[in-house]
């Protein structure tokens, strides 16, 4: 008889290895409000956690302008996304990186 383990292992998937947006992440100045983790947010003053979670909840946001629309935003909120406006944009969602917005399993 075969052994029938080998059949119980699920197929490699396919990673997406050259993400041309992988700077805004979170590795440089400017933040994508659509794929960042809410970690990326901790170099701005005032955003997290309230505003970031807030972001990274909501959306994908068709541009940065979106976000003072987010149910829920303080006045307080707003002033500091508008405080850091020029450092986001607003890329396409990518499944690969909207999944680990809020929790990417990284602690401290």
């Amino acid at each position: 008889a075969a052994p029938c383990g080998a059949a119980a292992i699920p197929a490699a998937a396919n990673a997406k290895i050259d993400y041309e947006n992988v700077g805004y992440l979170g590795g440089s100045s400017i933040i994508d409000i659509n794929n960042a983790n809410v970690r990326a947010y901790l170099r701005l003053p005032g955003m997290y956690p309230n505003a970031a979670g807030k972001i990274v909840t909501h959306g994908p946001y068709k541009q940065v302008s979106d976000l003072y629309n987010i149910p829920g935003l303080t006045s307080g909120e707003k002033e500091v996304i508008k405080k850091y406006e020029s450092r986001f944009t607003a890329k396409e969602a990518a499944p690969e990186y909207v999944i680990d917005r809020i929790n990417n399993g990284l602690y401290r």
